[in-house]
């Protein structure tokens, strides 16, 4: 999942792109108001964590134009900001959720895995396909009771294909949601951890279908009679 965190003090904004890429996500740091406004005219991110004291355009104006132009993501404001009043506004202006400086880093966390699936999974904890389960908290794969054993790669690609299932995922989307724009990750690439992949589940009776000029589908095997 692709992570935007819009934030300008130093020592956090580095502490926290390491908390979430160690977690698996592929995160993108803005420091500025302005420049996060018009990244997120074109780019898309599966969450935003935004401060709201921000240098050249303030929080609550980026989230309010973000909101204007019909962008659903989820937003979790991350602020020094506790009072009830700038918590209403924030929540009015478009938040998802409000979540004040000091804080514990697994509530943050944990906040912002709830507002990535509130959406496909109705807030569970986890995430299924069949037989197959995908464990948000754990980052943990299972078919049944049998743990997968996935590079974190594989990870991030299945979660992906389970989010949207039932659903075409094309390579571009694929690779949006998987790398920073700091990584460079080929569509050779990506083609080969689908393959991986694939192998692993095909022996669970689930298959990554290729949808020849469109992308990826997760389906059930067929078996001939």
């Amino acid at each position: 999942m692709r992570l935007l965190l819009v934030e300008d003090d130093l020592i956090l904004k580095d502490g926290l792109e390491r908390a979430f890429t160690k977690s698996g996500y592929a995160v993108d740091v803005i420091a500025d108001g302005d420049s996060a406004n018009k990244l997120l005219a074109y780019q898309e991110y599966d969450v935003i964590v935004l401060d709201l004291g921000l240098p050249k355009l303030n929080g609550f104006e980026v989230l309010k134009r973000l909101r204007a132009r019909g962008n659903t993501t989820p937003v979790l404001i991350l602020t020094a900001l506790e009072d009830t009043q700038n918590r209403v506004k924030g929540l009015d202006s478009g938040a998802d959720d409000y979540l004040t400086k000091p804080f514990e880093l697994a509530e943050l966390e944990a906040r912002v895995r709830a507002l990535i699936r509130r959406g496909v999974s109705g807030g569970s904890a986890k995430i299924h396909f069949g037989d197959l389960s995908f464990d948000t908290t754990n980052r943990q794969c299972f078919f049944k009771e049998v743990v997968l054993s996935l590079s974190p790669r594989e990870v991030a690609l299945l979660e992906l294909l389970m989010l949207k299932a039932a659903k075409v995922v094309s390579k571009t989307k694929i690779l949006e949601h998987m790398c920073n724009w700091d990584e460079a990750l080929s569509e050779n690439a990506i083609e080969v951890n689908v393959s991986r992949l694939r192998k692993k589940l095909n022996v669970f009776g689930i298959e990554i279908r290729t949808i020849r000029g469109l992308g990826y589908l997760l389906a059930r095997l067929e078996t001939t009679a």
